[in-house]
């Protein structure tokens, strides 16, 4: 004859039945706990606190705090500027060279050809439907200006010009203000500024 179920379990040693209860105790303390790490107290993003001396329960990142990978301490490279003055020559990270020039040609055709026109002007499309007009990079002033005073500008704007610095990365806006200075150059180049090695070309007319 079977015995009933019941009867096998209080047949068990004593320490057989702590040994399959001790899971089932700590399963549901866990359970607990978790629901206690849910349920504590918490403020919402922004909340007013009475517990720091600003009311607020968000605390300010510490002072000098840089997100990783982005210390930027090359102040030539990151900001156009050499011991505090303005750059004239580009930083030693950027050769110019045929494949910078045709970077810095698509982005400046991209970013700056609407208000600047593709020649450096200041005629741009915006501009011919009413925006205000930029100042011409082939002035007197725009083309003696320093390298580190067309990068401060394409990252911060100036005057109705907004800045670039989350469209256009560093190593472009370099590749940009070596392209300017290549247009600025086309409009007052002299038959001496013409390689030797293109000559011939150009008096065909093949250029």
């Amino acid at each position: 004859m079977a015995r009933h179920p019941q009867t096998r379990w209080k047949r068990l040693p004593l320490w057989v039945a702590m040994g399959l209860a001790m899971p089932l105790l700590f399963l549901s303390g866990g359970c607990e706990l978790r629901k206690k790490m849910y349920d504590q107290p918490r403020y919402k993003t922004y909340a007013e606190s009475e517990f720091f001396e600003d009311g607020s329960s968000a605390r300010p990142l510490v002072e000098g705090t840089v997100p990783r990978g982005f210390l930027r301490e090359d102040d030539h490279f990151y900001r156009g500027t050499v011991n505090g003055e303005f750059a004239r020559e580009l930083p030693d990270q950027i050769d110019v060279t045929e494949e910078l020039l045709l970077r810095g040609k698509e982005r400046y055709q991209i970013f700056c050809s609407v208000c600047h026109d593709p020649a450096g002007y200041g005629n741009g499309m915006v501009v011919q439907r009413g925006f205000k007009e930029p100042e011409s990079f082939h002035t007197d002033r725009l083309r003696q200006a320093a390298n580190g005073y067309y990068y401060e500008v394409i990252s911060n704007g100036f005057g109705m010009m907004a800045g670039y610095a989350y469209q256009v990365k560093p190593e472009d806006r370099w590749a940009i203000i070596a392209y300017i200075r290549t247009l600025q150059l086309s409009q007052y180049a002299t038959w001496d500024h013409v390689p030797e090695s293109v000559r011939a070309d150009v008096e065909a007319g093949r250029l």
